[in-house]
């Protein structure tokens, strides 16, 4: 029996669910924080109806479907 891998295998584990703790911490900070008025890609106005349904929004719907999309 290999208890050094073990050991490894355990240290790694637990190291990435550490990291996913962090990334899932980090969305939640950027979900509560304050969105701008204005895109930050085009700097046109962010719709009222966008800014009350995701007050995070920093960008307007077109930015961010391409945004995301390039992001694929």
């Amino acid at each position: 029996m290999n208890f050094g891998s073990n050991a490894a295998l355990d240290l790694a584990s637990d190291r990435a669910e550490q990291e996913r703790e962090a990334s899932i911490s980090a969305v939640s900070r950027s979900l509560r924080a304050p969105g701008t008025p204005e895109c930050e890609d085009c700097g046109n106005d962010i719709a009222r109806e966008r800014r009350i349904a995701l007050p995070s929004a920093t960008r307007c719907i077109f930015c961010q479907t391409l945004f995301e999309r390039n992001s694929r």
